[in-house]
């Protein structure tokens, strides 16, 4: 559970960043509710159209990871926030928690954007874990307005059974046979650290959400296979739209089609 080995960010990116898009930042921080530091960076521009991101990378990666997002968006005026997700990058937290706190800690961020910024939107776009916490928020009381989820989860059950079956080359995955090694091991999470990951589930909270949610999942994903955007897209196609990038790797559209990717998550949230 204990997760710390991802690259601390460098401001030198954020510099380089806020001077191809005109923009300034600052570094930025908040306390979550286990009294955990979560860091960020701010950018704004001079003339924002008072419409605010929220850019969310995935396991084992910082706000790097999600600069380009944050490119994007700048160009087209938003303000963009960067965090670290706890127990990543220079945040705090001594593990993650799969969305169970990650989900309390953006709405924090939520608020703390309210009271630094003019808002009248906030989006969020999320990659990975990253896209698997934000749909997590999505339920009653969101603060989003729309949102991006590029390779999410539907379940944390059943992302560690595809996962494990991978690993130990069974295929296709045998519940049967992997229940006696991973169902000991949730319990022993939920003993020692109080976190019941069996109850982590994008899936539940896009059953019921009315917020619009852009999935988009590589058809060579063998990381979270693209099963998973076609059951969240399943379980609500009113709220919904998938777009399946042909030979895309895991959270790779952004190398494969880049500019078709940047025209979808700007239009998805300029038609919001």
């Amino acid at each position: 559970m204990s997760l710390r080995n991802s690259t601390a960010p460098n401001s030198n990116l954020a510099d380089s960043i806020a001077r191809q898009t005109a923009a300034y930042w600052k570094p930025v921080e908040i306390t979550a509710g286990d009294g955990a530091t979560l860091r960020a960076w701010l950018f704004r521009l001079r003339t924002p159209n008072s419409r605010v991101a929220i850019t969310l990378h995935g396991v084992a990666d910082s706000r790097h990871g999600t600069l380009g997002d944050a490119r994007i968006l700048l160009a087209r005026g938003y303000t963009i926030l960067t965090p670290d997700r706890r127990a990543h990058g220079e945040s705090g937290g001594v593990i993650m928690t799969y969305g169970i706190r990650e989900t309390a800690d953006l709405h924090r961020w939520a608020a703390f954007l309210s009271e630094q910024t003019k808002v009248t939107a906030l989006y969020a776009v999320g990659h990975s874990m990253g896209a698997s916490n934000l749909l997590q928020t999505t339920g009653p009381g969101t603060p989003f307005r729309a949102i991006v989820a590029d390779s999410p989860f539907s379940t944390f059950r059943d992302v560690a059974y595809d996962r494990l079956g991978g690993i130990l080359g069974i295929r296709p995955v045998s519940r049967f046979a992997l229940f006696p090694i991973l169902e000991p091991a949730f319990l022993y999470t939920r003993l020692r650290h109080g976190i019941d990951l069996r109850s982590v589930s994008p899936l539940d909270s896009i059953r019921r959400t009315t917020v619009p949610v852009l999935l988009i999942h590589g058809t060579s994903d063998e990381n979270i296979t693209l099963s998973h955007s076609r059951a969240l897209h399943a379980a609500n196609p009113t709220m919904t739209q998938l777009w399946e990038v042909p030979q895309a790797p895991h959270v790779a559209a952004p190398v494969v089609r880049p500019r078709e990717y940047a025209e979808r998550i700007t239009d998805w949230f300029n038609g919001k």
